[in-house]
């Protein structure tokens, strides 16, 4: 996989890229567990989320990168 990519002739890194996608896919997870009350169990539910943000971003990063 290339390290950088191309985006309207600016090459932005694919980590930067990742990083995006991981947040959109935090909100996403995010949603459907504030929908289920999940966060009534969580001890700190800002904190879950940031977790739940570097855990994301951390396996996209690992399954590109691989």
């Amino acid at each position: 996989m290339p390290r950088d990519i191309a985006i309207l002739d600016a090459y932005v890194p694919t980590i930067l890229l990742l990083f995006i996608a991981g947040g959109l896919l935090t909100w996403f997870i995010d949603r459907l567990l504030a929908l289920t009350g999940l966060y009534r169990a969580v001890w700190h539910p800002s904190l879950f989320r940031a977790c739940l943000l570097v855990c994301t971003c951390g396996l996209l990063g690992l399954a590109v990168y691989r």
